[in-house]
């Protein structure tokens, strides 16, 4: 059995799973790697990240 470095993270704007070794949108906030399944989500952590960290996710923005 290989054993993954990086696990799947959750996408904190959709809730979805996100591989970081896949993933083509991430960003830094308050030092910790945030992962995302599209640039909309990406976008959208970006205006209020304390909302998304705070509420959770809440289905896809589009």
């Amino acid at each position: 059995m290989v054993k993954r470095l990086n696990p799947k993270q959750i996408d904190p704007v959709c809730g979805m799973s996100v591989d970081p070794e896949k993933a083509r949108f991430k960003t830094v906030y308050k030092g910790k790697i945030y992962y995302f399944c599209s640039k909309r989500c990406l976008e959208e952590f970006e205006k209020n990240p304390e909302h998304y960290l705070t509420h959770g996710p809440s289905g896809m923005p589009h």
